[in-house]
């Protein structure tokens, strides 16, 4: 199993719009190092929704529920996508400022590479985000 950090602009889509939707697909993005993410992620992987712009936070799990496929909105294979489902908010977010304070993160894509849409986690990150939202 893999763990994903999937950014969101809250205004356009939201945790709580997947958890109303109960699924969506996760789509509208065009950047060369996030699709290749998109294509490493697995039915079964877990993500953490991060909502950007005034936020800056992580704020819910989801759960990818289908392998990658081509974006059926688009006319190019090369933009892809996949189906995820919520399965928790966050008991407490957990921010870009926290995370930029603490020099274990220094390296983290989340502070390195700002305009990346979909991140990769590694476990060690992911359990340690969980335990700051006390989640676990």
């Amino acid at each position: 199993m893999k763990y994903w950090l999937l950014k969101t602009e809250p205004s356009v889509y939201s945790f709580d719009d997947l958890l109303k939707d109960k699924k969506t697909v996760w789509d509208g993005v065009a950047n060369n190092a996030a699709l290749i993410c998109i294509r490493n992620a697995r039915k079964g992987d877990l993500a953490i929704i991060y909502h950007t712009g005034d936020e800056r936070q992580m704020t819910g799990i989801g759960e990818i529920i289908s392998e990658p496929y081509p974006d059926p909105k688009e006319d190019n294979p090369k933009l892809v996508v996949f189906d995820i489902k919520p399965l928790k908010r966050l008991k407490t977010p957990v921010t870009l400022s926290q995370i930029k304070a603490d020099k274990k993160y220094k390296d983290f894509a989340l502070v390195k590479e700002a305009r990346k849409s979909v991140l990769e986690v590694p476990e060690e990150y992911w359990n340690e985000f969980m335990k700051l939202s006390g989640t676990v």
